[in-house]
């Protein structure tokens, strides 16, 4: 824990204190702090530090940059000096880095950083480590710290520190290092300046720094560069800051690029938007639906191999690249899962839920998703080829961050307007999300668009009203947001914007003499299903056709559809012409002639009195038993579970393979549906529950919390002196640990006195209970002191 941070939180007010929670939903997760102390231990998190890094754009991080190089001499005034900048342009941006806690003013002025800011940059602006760094921990004796004294014209009388500060005032001094190498040997002002511009850790000829009259060893005996490995020299920063030179200024960008923009038809935008986002939601229905009919198989190294892609896209009338699409957005959504029973991804209960629901509640879930796929089929690889659907993506979150940051660019453009070249677009990006990889992000841009368009965020290269919607959100969804949260989906704008984006949906058609239904407009995905079931789709687009046919017409029939009731539903969407209502009729006529029964296992014997007693018998009339010979048996249960009702009667039944073999098998060790997970990761659900994490509480509810808290604190050794008065059952080594849980957060596992365990931390005393985070109840639970009979580490 830093002490400058805790002392900074105790001077805040409740609105800054509640745009820091709000910033970092890390720092209140569960099990969230109860003091400022557990809280400035979160905010210090070196892994959380640098997530929140990642989450800014280039002016806070310039800042942080700035004062890494000024060091403990940081203040807003020398950072708008280094800069070259106001004070009022740097404020703004510095009060973004205080509301991220990755740095705060301390009461002298100055500013503190947080320790893993220094991780990100080990050079930042090419700069190296602080000379002092050099002179105190290089291996320099005593005798060649006066050397170097001597070699600068410096007194080589007193101790090391002397010396050092005799040193440093030269080196760090501009005028007087400037003065120095007016007597340095040819070239050598060239060596240093590419340190000093382009270091500060270069490659050189080891053999130079061994010869007396080079720049190279000249440089070294005055302490200007150090010689790490016989090959590599670096230059301190004070040095490389001196020979830059004192108009020399840091670079800061409060402002983003500019992009070149185009005028867009806002009418044609919208227009793109309300085809293609129902005819996303009726295209995921039919992927599903599909898959329901026959599951979805994965290849043996993960993922949909292209040929099952090509299929699907082809039986549901789609193309290659919205069905990769949906097929990825549709298993982060949860409505695809691996069944192993199967043989592949079916879609899941959560499918039925969803199928319920009115068109605009679909297609959040659809974007919802998306908003947090990490992942993207149609990120083409350096050889032009598509990735493998739901295969391994090792930059899966930094293509969720690239998304949202791609997004959130072309929302700030004005409205009515798009980017003119893609370059400038990847430059902008760049801005808002500067620690990307810039060459991913050159390759992601082009992905990006291509989904938003197939889903209706983007139209042409422009970012539609349902597009700034979901941008709002570009704060809401981060790499940790579980799929269960719903921000997203239950956006009051993006609710307002996915109903209007699904307005214009059609939920007619003009059924014509010739076997066709047109339907002008994009079809709402119910109308589609029931189009598609019973007819041919010939063409898509502004206006969609449908050609019915006796095979069309045999399959609806075959799914369920009596003549009747297909002509009932059918005469809802549209008025019918009677060479419909003959074909239909005339189909189902005929329809049935020929049966085909589904048996899932057959028994046979060979004395058939015995078969005949097994049809008969009560007990086994689940397995839905037919006799089909004297000697033969349907059963309407799959053969595992007709061979154990069978042998619960009372049978001795043995089990045969396809060969009639009889065969033996070993149950598996493990049941349950498997469910794919973001990035073609694979659980088990029932063995292996997901845990759905509790949300955070409200950042200005908390705050106000730990405000209180903070007044209300007693002195550290009210603690021990109510753990020892109530806690009466524990010797004094636990005692002590409890006193942990209370003052330090600690974890340590609790017996009472019923025999209950709980796995404690984060603890605060309330009278005679202490109220502590237990993990196996994911809440803040109250445990009596006098009721708690052991304490035991917690590793």
């Amino acid at each position: 824990m830093d002490d400058h941070l805790l002392g900074w939180l105790t001077t805040l007010d409740e609105d800054r204190l509640t745009r820091i929670l709000a910033n970092r939903p890390d720092a209140i997760a569960a099990p969230w702090p109860r003091r400022l102390e557990a809280l400035a231990e979160r905010l210090t998190d070196p892994r959380a530090v640098l997530e929140v890094m990642r989450t800014l754009p280039l002016p806070p991080l310039e800042l942080l940059q700035a004062c890494l190089v000024i060091g403990d001499r940081a203040t807003e005034d020398e950072l708008a000096r280094f800069l070259g900048v106001s004070r009022s342009t740097v404020q703004p941006w510095l009060e973004q880095v205080y509301d991220h806690a990755l740095a705060w003013p301390g009461p002298d002025g100055r500013i503190h950083l947080a320790d893993a800011v220094a991780r990100t940059w080990t050079a930042p602006y090419g700069l190296g480590d602080p000379l002092a760094l050099y002179l105190e921990t290089w291996t320099l004796n005593l005798e060649e710290l006066r050397r170097i004294s001597r070699r600068l014209g410096l007194s080589a009388q007193g101790g090391k520190r002397q010396l050092i500060a005799r040193i440093r005032g030269v080196l760090e001094d501009p005028d007087r290092l400037h003065a120095l190498l007016a007597e340095a040997p040819d070239g050598t002002l060239g060596l240093l300046d590419d340190f000093a511009w382009d270091g500060p850790v270069r490659t050189v000829d080891g053999d130079r720094f061994a010869v007396e009259g080079t720049p190279e060893k000249w440089a070294a005996d005055r302490a200007l560069l150090f010689r790490t490995r016989w090959d590599l020299a670096e230059m301190p920063r004070e040095v490389a800051l001196a020979l830059r030179g004192p108009d020399y200024h840091a670079p800061f960008t409060p402002q983003p690029p500019e992009v070149a923009t185009v005028r867009v038809d806002l009418a044609a935008v919208e227009e793109a938007m309300c085809l293609a986002a129902p005819r996303a939601v009726e295209r995921a229905a039919a992927l599903l639906e599909n898959t329901d009919k026959t599951p979805l198989p994965l290849l043996k190294t993960g993922g949909v191999g292209v040929r099952e892609v090509r299929r699907v896209a082809r039986e549901t009338g789609g193309t290659e690249a919205e069905t990769r699409l949906l097929l990825e957005v549709c298993a982060v959504a949860r409505l695809l899962a691996v069944d192993e029973a199967a043989g592949g991804l079916v879609p899941t209960e959560r499918f039925d839920a969803w199928r319920l629901e009115d068109a605009p509640a679909r297609l959040r879930v659809l974007l919802a998703a998306w908003w947090r796929m990490e992942r993207s089929s149609l990120l083409r690889r350096q050889d032009g080829r598509y990735p493998t659907v739901l295969g391994d993506e090792p930059s899966g979150e930094t293509v969720a961050r690239i998304r949202w940051a791609v997004l959130s660019t072309l929302a700030s453009l004005p409205e009515g307007t798009t980017f003119a070249t893609m370059p400038e677009l990847v430059q902008a990006v760049h801005w808002r999300a500067p620690l990307l990889d810039r060459t991913l992000l050159a390759r992601c841009c082009p992905a990006v668009l291509e989904e938003g368009r197939l889903l209706g965020v983007i139209a042409g290269d422009a970012v539609t009203p349902l597009g700034r919607a979901l941008a709002r959100l570009s704060g809401v969804a981060g790499s940790e947001q579980d799929e269960h949260v719903p921000e997203v989906e239950h956006d009051p704008q993006l609710i307002e914007r996915s109903t209007k984006a699904l307005a214009s949906a059609q939920r007619t058609a003009q059924f014509g003499a010739d076997l066709t239904a047109v339907v002008t407009g994009p079809p709402s995905a119910e109308l589609a299903a029931l189009l598609d079931r019973a007819a041919d789709r010939e063409t898509r687009g502004s206006a969609s056709v449908w050609r019915f046919s006796p095979a069309s017409v045999r399959r609806a029939l075959d799914a369920g559809h009596t003549a009747d009731g297909l002509i009932a539903d059918l005469a809802q969407v549209g008025a019918l012409p009677q060479t419909l209502t003959r074909l239909i009729r005339d189909v189902a006529r005929r329809h049935g002639e020929v049966t085909v029964t589904t048996v899932a296992c057959i028994i046979q014997g060979s004395d058939p009195a015995l078969l005949a007693e097994i049809a008969a018998h009560r007990r086994l009339a689940r397995l839905g038993l037919r006799q089909l010979a004297p000697t033969v048996l349907a059963s309407s249960v799959p053969a595992e579970r007709t061979l154990a009702a069978l042998r619960e009667a009372g049978y001795s039944p043995v089990p045969v393979d396809d060969t009639g073999e009889i065969t033996v098998r070993r149950e598996p060790a493990g049941g349950g549906k498997l469910i794919l997970l973001p990035g073609g990761r694979v659980a088990e659900l029932e063995s292996t529950p997901i845990p759905i994490a509790d949300p955070p509480p409200d950042p200005r509810e908390h705050a106000r919390r730990l405000l209180r808290a903070r007044a209300r604190e007693e002195p550290q050794g009210r603690t021990w002196a109510v753990i020892g008065r109530l806690a009466t059952r524990l010797p004094t080594a636990q005692q002590s640990l409890l006193g942990s849980v209370v003052d330090r957060g600690a974890r340590a596992m609790i017996t009472l006195t019923d025999g209950i365990t709980a796995t404690i931390s984060h603890g605060e005393l309330r009278r005679n209970v202490l109220e502590a985070w237990c993990e196996e109840a994911g809440d803040y639970l109250e445990f009596p002191l006098s009721e708690i009979s052991s304490v035991t580490a917690a590793y």
